[in-house]
């Protein structure tokens, strides 16, 4: 499959969540329209939980975490396709044992956004008429 095509379908598939959940990784709380958006782009993409986590952890983490910093407060500041830039270079490194050393050093990349991602997760769960566990 050529370079190109491979990023293309990438972005495809992913673009639009990637770019919906990068509001978990700005200096502010999301607001409800970013969690509706978030929610929106999770159904539409028909991920579980489970794979919602492996977007959040291996996908996005990694490059987010380090953006984070240098992030400001609001979506002006950054630029959308450099961050999908970013994005599908991480992810198209994702092989093998690179996967692997990301998930074991994902807790310190996604420290600072968990509990708004585990807010979304709930928010999922809702919409999904599931049951959070221990609810």
């Amino acid at each position: 499959m050529h370079h190109e095509q491979e990023i293309e379908e990438l972005v495809v598939r992913r673009g639009a969540l990637w770019l919906a959940l990068s509001p978990l990784w700005l200096e502010r709380d999301p607001r409800e329209s970013d969690y509706a958006r978030m929610i929106r782009e999770i159904e539409a993409s028909e991920l579980t939980l489970q794979q919602l986590e492996w977007v959040y952890r291996l996908e996005m983490s990694p490059v987010m975490a380090r953006n984070q910093l240098s992030m400001a407060g609001e979506w002006r500041a950054f630029d959308e396709t450099e961050l999908l830039t970013r994005l599908v270079r991480h992810n198209r490194k994702l092989g093998g044992w690179r996967k692997v050393s990301w998930s074991l050093f994902s807790g310190l990349t996604t420290m600072m956004s968990r509990p708004r991602f585990n807010e979304l997760a709930m928010r999922v769960m809702v919409a999904r008429g599931e049951r959070p566990p221990g609810g």
